[in-house]
C-alpha cells in the first residue's frame, strides 16, 4: 500500500507507508481470552442440526425480489431494501460475478456516488459523496460487523482486505451519514462486507487466475461437517500482481506485490434458539512501493526511492445470536485483531479490541427498537526515522458507545417515523452525541418516499494529534537552513456534518426499477493546515530554523449532490444498470486561517459527474457476456501545493463466461481497454508515489466440486 507520509492537508492524512514484519507478543485482557475460548469450546459442542433453507437465488430475481432484499448496514436489524429511509445500494454474489473484479475496490465501482479511484498498484482513494482522498477517512467499512478502519489515520488499508469474492454474500453500501448506528467516521458512507454462511460454501472449489496484470492466482477452498449442527469451511488464497507503470507512464512503477492468506468460519446451532459464529484469518505479503526518504537534514525535499515493504496480521471473530421470540432476539460479538506494517520511515503494530452487543425487539403495536452498547480499545506501537515520527511513539485508545433507535409505525405499514441516537466517548474529544431522525411513506408497494436529518462526525486520529514529519530543507535570504516541519495538534477537534437527506424508490415495471438520492451535507471544524512560529534547534546538525505547520479545525463547508441507479430488464437474457452521480463540494476558511492547501485540494480531489452503465447477456451454449463502462470529471489541483490534474476519462471493462458443466467454467476479462495506461488519481505527494493503470486481461478456471 501507498507509504502515507502525514503531511499537511485536508483531512488529516498524512500518507506514512508502514511495513510488516514480526511482531512481538503483545498481553491481552483476559476476559476477552476467556470469553472467546467458551466461544471455541462451544462451537465443539454438539447441537441440534440447523433448518438447511437454501440461500435464495438471485442470478435471474426479478425486480420485486432484488428490492425486497434484507439489509442490516442501515440500522443492525433486517430491513427490506426497498422500505429502508437511507441512500442504499446492495451488491449481490451475482453482480461481483459478473464485474470480472478481481479485489472489493473493483468491485465498489458500480455503486453510484462511491468514487473509487486507484492510485498504484496497491493503493486506492475511496470515497463517497465528495472528500475523496488517499486513505480516506470518512468513510466506515466493515466484514461481518467488524469495523476494519485503522486508528493511525482513521482510514482502511484496502490491501489488507483481499478476502476470496466468491465467499462475499452481498456488500451493502449507504451513501450518506450512519453515525447514530456506527458512530465516530461514518460520515459520509458506510460500507458492509458480509460473507456466506458456512452451509452455503459445502465442498470443495478452487480456482486460478493468469493474466497480464494478475500473473498468477489461486484459492484453494473446502466447506464440510464439525460436528452435529456445525458446519465449516476453510481457505487459501495466493496472488501476485505485476507492477503498474510510474507517474510518467513510462517505467516501472516499482508497486508490484504478492499476499498469502487463509482463514476458516464456522457457523453453529447450539439450541433451537442459540447460533455461534467463529471466524478468523491470517496473512502475510510483500508489495512495493516509492518510498519517501529525508536523506540528511539539509535535503530541498523528500527523496523517493523503491523500496518493499513487509505485512502480516489476522483477526478471530465470535458472534453469538439469540432468539428471544419471534419479534426479539440478541447479537454478542468479539474480535482480536493484530497487524503489522514494516518500512523503514514508520513501522506500526497495532492491537485491537472490540466487543458489542445489540438487542432488537418490538415494543407494544407501533415500536420497533434497536439498542446496544459497545467497546473498543486499540493500541499500538510505532517507529520513527528523521523523516517520520510519532510523540508518543506508543498509545493505547479507547472508545465506549451504545446506542438506541425506535421506528415509529405512524400509519401501519405506511408511513414510519424513526428516531435515534449514537452516544460515544474517545480519549481525544471525549463525550459525543450523533442523532438522527428519518420518516419513510409508502403510498403503495411500488413507491416509497424517504427524508433523513442526521449528525456525524470525523474523531481525531493518531496522525491528527502525534504525527511529525520533516518535509525538506531550503535556505533563506542570510544563508540560514530552514527545515520545514509539520507536527500533529493534541487538540484537534472532531469534523462535523448535518447532513440533509432525501430519496425515492419505485418499480416504475415489472421490468424497471429506479432510484434516487439528493441531499445536502453542511460541514463544520474541517481541518487545515496552519504555519506556527519559527524557532531555532540545535540538533541534529547542522544547527538551523525549523518553519512549523500544524493540524487545526478553521474551515466549514458544504455539498450537494444526488445519485440515480436504475435497473432495467430489456429482455429476458439482456439486463443493463446505469448510474449517474453529481456531487459538488465548497469550503470556506475561518477569517484567522493562514492555510493555503486545503480548498483546492478538497475542492479538486472527487469528480463533479460521474456516469457508468452496466450490461449482461446471457448468449446461446451457457456463454454470458458483461460489460461495464465508466465516466468521471477531471480532478483539480491533485497533491500538494496542488498542481496536478488528472484529466477527465473512461474505463472499460468487458468478459465473457462458458460454463462449461455443473461444476466447472471459464471467464475470459480484459480490464482498463480503452487506453494502454492511465493515471487515475494522484497521491498526496503527486508523482513520488502515483501510478498509471495499465490496460490488462486475465483468464479464470473455476472448478466446484
Amino acid at each position: 500500500m501507498a507509504r502515507q507520509v502525514r503531511c499537511p492537508r485536508p483531512g488529516g492524512a498524512v500518507p506514512i507507508h508502514t511495513h510488516v514484519g514480526a511482531c512481538r507478543p503483545k498481553p491481552c485482557t483476559g476476559g476477552i481470552q476467556t470469553f472467546l475460548v467458551v466461544l471455541l469450546a462451544c462451537a465443539a459442542a454438539r447441537g441440534q442440526e440447523p433448518k438447511q433453507t437454501p440461500p435464495k437465488d438471485l442470478t435471474n430475481a426479478s425486480i420485486e425480489d432484488l428490492m425486497n432484499v434484507e439489509v442490516t448496514s442501515a440500522s443492525k436489524k433486517e430491513q427490506k431494501l426497498s422500505q429502508i429511509p437511507a441512500a442504499v445500494l446492495v451488491i449481490t454474489q451475482e453482480d461481483i460475478r459478473r464485474s470480472g473484479a478481481t479485489n472489493i475496490p473493483d468491485v465498489l465501482r458500480m455503486v453510484p456516488g462511491l468514487d473509487v479511484a486507484q492510485v498504484n498498484g496497491s493503493t486506492w482513494a475511496i470515497g463517497s459523496r465528495g472528500f475523496n482522498q488517499q486513505f480516506s477517512n470518512k468513510l466506515l467499512v466493515m466484514i461481518d460487523g467488524r469495523i476494519v478502519y485503522t486508528p493511525n489515520f482513521a482510514g482502511v488499508y484496502w490491501d489488507t482486505l483481499d478476502l476470496p469474492l466468491e465467499d462475499i454474500e452481498r456488500i451493502e453500501v449507504i451513501r450518506g451519514p450512519g453515525g447514530s448506528i456506527w458512530g465516530a467516521n461514518a460520515v459520509n458512507g458506510v460500507i458492509g462486507i458480509f460473507t456466506k454462511s458456512a452451509k452455503d460454501t459445502q465442498g470443495g472449489l478452487t480456482d486460478a487466475v493468469g493474466g497480464s496484470n494478475v500473473q498468477g492466482s489461486g484459492t484453494v477452498q473446502y466447506g464440510g461437517d464439525l460436528a452435529h449442527g456445525t458446519k465449516y469451511r476453510a481457505y487459501a488464497k495466493y496472488f501476485n500482481l505485476y507492477h503498474q507503470r510510474d507517474f510518467a507512464g513510462e517505467a516501472n512503477g516499482a508497486d508490484g506485490w504478492h499476499m498469502l492468506r487463509g482463514g476458516f468460519r464456522t457457523d453453529s446451532t447450539l439450541t433451537p434458539k442459540d447460533s455461534l459464529t467463529l471466524e478468523g484469518d491470517l496473512y502475510a505479503g510483500r508489495e512495493g512501493e516509492l518510498g519517501l526518504f529525508l536523506p540528511s537534514i539539509t535535503s530541498p525535499s523528500l527523496v523517493p526511492l523503491a523500496e518493499e515493504i513487509n505485512l502480516s496480521g489476522g483477526f478471530i471473530q465470535g458472534t453469538w445470536q439469540h432468539q428471544y421470540s419471534g419479534k426479539s432476539e440478541s447479537t454478542l460479538q468479539a474480535s482480536l485483531t493484530r497487524y503489522t506494517r514494516r518500512d523503514p520511515l514508520e513501522p506500526e503494530t497495532r492491537d485491537t479490541i472490540d466487543l458489542d452487543y445489540h438487542q432488537h425487539f418490538a415494543w407494544k403495536k407501533r415500536h420497533d427498537l434497536v439498542w446496544g452498547l459497545g467497546y473498543h480499545e486499540t493500541s499500538d506501537e510505532i517507529g520513527g526515522s528523521l523523516t517520520v515520527s510519532f510523540n508518543p511513539p506508543s498509545r493505547s485508545l479507547q472508545v465506549f458507545n451504545a446506542f438506541i433507535e425506535d421506528e415509529i409505525a405512524l400509519v401501519p405499514d405506511r408511513v414510519y417515523f424513526t428516531i435515534g441516537t449514537k452516544l460515544e466517548h474517545n480519549d481525544y474529544t471525549g463525550f459525543e452525541v450523533m442523532p438522527t431522525a428519518r420518516v419513510t411513506w409508502t403510498p403503495s408497494t411500488r413507491h416509497t418516499l424517504w427524508a433523513a436529518v442526521s449528525k456525524a462526525l470525523r474523531a481525531p486520529s493518531r496522525n491528527d494529534t502525534n504525527l511529525v514529519v520533516n518535509l525538506g530543507s531550503t535556505t533563506d535570504s542570510g544563508g540560514n537552513l530552514v527545515l520545514t516541519r509539520f507536527s500533529g495538534n493534541p487538540n484537534s477537534q472532531d469534523e462535523r456534518l448535518i447532513a440533509y437527506e432525501a430519496g425515492y424508490r419505485t418499480e416504475v415495471t415489472k421490468q424497471l426499477s429506479l432510484d434516487i438520492a439528493a441531499y445536502f451535507n453542511d460541514y463544520d471544524d474541517l481541518q487545515t493546515t496552519e504555519p506556527g512560529t519559527p524557532f531555532f534547534e540545535p540538533l541534529p546538525a547542522p544547527a538551523h530554523q525549523v518553519q512549523p505547520f500544524t493540524f487545526k479545525n478553521l474551515a466549514y463547508g458544504e455539498s450537494h449532490g444526488f445519485e440515480i441507479a436504475a435497473s432495467w430488464q430489456v429482455a429476458k437474457r439482456w439486463q443493463i444498470k446505469p448510474g449517474f452521480a453529481f456531487a459538488n463540494e465548497h469550503v470556506h476558511l475561518e477569517r484567522q486561517s493562514l492555510d493555503t492547501t486545503t480548498v483546492n485540494f478538497v475542492e479538486g480531489s472527487a469528480p463533479d459527474h460521474m456516469l457508468q452503465l452496466r450490461s449482461h447477456l446471457e448468449l446461446p451454449r451457457r456463454v454470458s457476456w458483461d460489460l461495464s463502462a465508466y465516466y468521471q470529471d477531471a480532478l483539480t489541483n491533485q497533491g500538494i501545493p496542488g498542481n496536478i490534474r488528472v484529466p477527465s476519462q473512461m474505463r472499460l471493462d468487458t468478459g465473457a463466461t462458458w460454463i462449461a458443466g455443473e461444476h466447472f467454467s471459464v471467464s475470459l476479462v480484459g480490464q482498463n481497454l480503452l487506453m494502454d495506461h492511465r493515471l487515475e488519481f494522484a497521491d498526496v505527494f503527486g508523482s513520488m508515489q502515483s501510478g498509471q493503470l495499465r490496460r490488462s486481461a486475465y483468464v479464470k478456471l473455476t472448478w466446484k466440486f
